[in-house]
């Protein structure tokens, strides 16, 4: 099959990275929330060698990931988990004291953004890095006009996903036992958000 690819992925990781490498460089067992098309999860995992990174997905998803899984043949890099966030999430082999996702906040409807966060909790272990990356609004303004645009096509699409207020996710992580640690301005006028446990 022809592999999924997203450019915004590409246009993206290499300042991903530059960050993971920072705030996962103690850490051992990692868990991506929504790996798409396993772009980033094949570059981080290159990179990042003493890392073992678990790719998750809905089921119709697997197919792509691993055509991308297969060709990059990595030994720290899983087959991924059908992770359904209006399910319950899967029980694992091994714990994770970190996690990843990009762009999957505003994607979803804001009932699973709770259930994220209530995964969270019982998934990463004290002391656990979570990175999210993706837009947020700041004061419950955007912090530009394509991101207004982009969350306009959100809603419109689905009334229940779109842009989140940073305050409402701090909320939801501190409920979790997360702490905000560092809030990074990142391209295309997105964050990276680093909490720990």
């Amino acid at each position: 099959m022809n592999k999924p690819y997203s450019q915004a992925c590409e246009n993206n990781k290499h300042a991903i990275l530059t960050k993971l490498i920072e705030h996962f460089s103690d850490l051992t067992n990692v868990i991506e929330i929504g790996t798409g098309t396993a772009q980033h999860a094949t570059f981080f995992a290159e990179h990042l060698p003493q890392l073992n990174w678990q790719t998750t997905d809905l089921a119709i998803n697997h197919q792509g990931i691993n055509a991308w899984l297969n060709e990059a043949n990595l030994t720290n890099l899983k087959a991924p988990i059908t992770l359904d966030l209006n399910a319950t999430w899967p029980t694992f082999e091994y714990t994770f004291d970190g996690l990843f996702t990009a762009n999957t906040l505003h994607i979803i409807a804001w009932p699973l953004v709770l259930k994220f966060f209530s995964g969270i909790a019982d998934t990463i272990v004290k002391n656990g890095v979570v990175c999210l990356y993706g837009p947020f609004n700041y004061n419950g303004k955007y912090t530009s006009a394509s991101n207004a645009e982009f969350d306009l096509w959100l809603k419109e699409r689905d009334p229940l996903s779109g842009i989140r207020d940073i305050e409402a996710i701090v909320e939801l992580a501190t409920n979790a036992d997360l702490t905000l640690q560092t809030d990074y301005a990142m391209p295309a006028n997105n964050r990276l958000l680093v909490f720990r446990k």
